[in-house]
């Protein structure tokens, strides 16, 4: 039968007005993949009330006990009374006609109470609250779901530090071998859960299978748009503090402020001066792989008579070559900038001919000035940060990539991304280069047929700047 296969198959059968979106079916896939054993450690970043504790903490403990009926589960949430809801919802769907006629799975007559019951196969459902007793008890299957109960509660160290250690020092080791944990909620600090499980992850920790879903993607695409359209998830923003829409909403936690780059120097504008009042330069932190790599940034910032700075586009993505060589020439055109920075190396290691033969197809010419990679990451973003602490960087307020960038800056240069602090880095180097009359300026030469032309750069004979 299809609902015994699959999760959302059986979720739509046992609760006939649940309206399946795609990120449900995303989730879906991911907690099926834990139940046939090929994934053992997952964590699913998903907004408020987009629908993950239906399927993730109800629908997937009963189905996974339809298929396993001789496992143990255990689902932990922030407190008894929550986790005991969840265990009287699991057990409502396992005594429901529907899902008699799925499985064969039925509870143990004599084992029937709403936080800890039995099945009849010799299998176990135990929820608890963060802090609960689970002597006695093992899981074969763990699942963690929001563990703190407010925000009030993630912004204090001392209650991190309370769910971290009854992570580290009870439920982890109620693990069964080869059992797996699940850890579903939407981000609330830097520090919580998933943060310090992601840094046990870079310390040589447990490596977990991350899926992150923001309520608005980088397009600015809602994630449920039938449930939580654009225009409501905006009336959210303006109605939210930027660090609790960004940690809550778009998955990006950040510090209140940061230690390199500070929060107030971030000025949010709606409407960016007109265009043709900017002096316009763009700026380009490469990356070579496609999938799970860095991410390729290309920036757009604005300059104003005054001197202020203005943040206009940004592009950021795990892509292939083929596909940011067209965001750039994208942009390039769109803005048509007085200059685009970039780092020495890059252009050389192969991707330079073709980003050089597209920007010719495609009349994409701007001065492209390289700059040699200096010392750490913390020197090369030098100029961009004087700049910003004298007068700071306006960013558009509404802009789908603003969280990730603002987590970002905040978090540099302990944060797990640097690529946008790089193109920045990389715009006020060449800022520097401009303001002291040393940037390169067009050559005085004919143009080919095409209309392009190029000239050596005078410190790396062997690198093109495009024109």
């Amino acid at each position: 039968m299809e609902a015994a296969a699959g999760l959302i198959a059986f979720t739509e059968f046992t609760y006939d007005r649940y309206r399946t979106a795609k990120h449900h079916r995303q989730i879906a896939e991911q907690l099926e993949r834990v139940e046939r054993g090929e994934i053992d450690r997952l964590m699913l970043l998903v907004p408020p009330r987009h629908g993950k504790s239906e399927l993730a903490s109800i629908r997937w403990p009963a189905w996974y006990l339809g298929r396993q009926p001789h496992k143990q589960f255990l689902s932990v949430s922030a407190t008894a009374e929550l986790a005991a809801d969840f265990g009287r919802a699991v057990r409502n769907v396992i005594n429901s006609p529907e899902y008699r006629s799925v499985f064969g799975t039925k509870l143990a007559e004599d084992s029937q109470a709403k936080g800890k019951w039995h099945t009849d196969a010799g299998g176990i459902y135990y929820s608890l609250g963060v802090g609960g007793s689970v002597l006695g008890r093992g899981g074969d299957a763990i699942l963690v779901d929001d563990p703190f109960g407010s925000m009030r509660e993630a912004r204090s160290e001392l209650e991190r530090k309370n769910v971290f250690d009854f992570y580290t020092g009870t439920l982890y080791n109620r693990l069964m071998p080869g059992g797996a944990i699940v850890v579903i909620n939407h981000r609330m600090h830097e520090d919580d859960l998933c943060g310090m499980l992601l840094a046990q992850q870079a310390a040589g920790g447990d490596r977990w299978e991350v899926v992150k879903l923001p309520a608005l993607d980088e397009s600015g695409a809602a994630l449920w748009p039938e449930r939580y359209p654009v225009e409501v998830l905006e009336r959210i923003r303006k109605n939210t503090l930027a660090r609790d829409w960004s940690s809550l909403y778009q998955q990006e936690p950040a510090p209140e402020d940061g230690d390199y780059f500070k929060a107030e120097w971030l000025k949010l504008y709606t409407t960016a001066p007109d265009k043709k009042t900017l002096r316009i330069y763009g700026g380009s932190d490469y990356a070579v792989t496609a999938d799970g790599g860095d991410y390729t940034v290309h920036m757009v910032v604005g300059i104003d008579p005054e001197g202020r700075m203005y943040l206009l586009d940004v592009w950021r993505k795990q892509a292939s070559s083929a596909e940011w060589i067209e965001a750039y020439c994208d942009l390039v055109l769109k803005w048509k900038p007085i200059g685009w920075a970039e780092e020495q190396g890059q252009i050389r290691a192969g991707v330079g001919p073709f980003l050089d033969k597209r920007a010719r197809e495609r009349k994409a010419y701007v001065a492209r000035e390289q700059f040699p990679t200096r010392g750490d990451k913390a020197v090369r973003a030098q100029s961009i940060r004087g700049r910003m602490d004298m007068e700071g960087l306006y960013v558009p307020m509404n802009a789908p990539w603003f969280p990730a960038l603002r987590s970002e800056l905040l978090s540099f240069p302990a944060g797990k991304h640097d690529d946008q602090v790089d193109a920045l880095g990389l715009i006020g180097q060449l800022l520097d280069k401009m303001i002291s009359g040393q940037a390169a300026k067009s050559p005085a030469i004919s143009k080919n047929p095409s209309g392009y032309s190029a000239r050596r750069s005078e410190a790396q004979p062997d690198d093109w700047i495009s024109y």
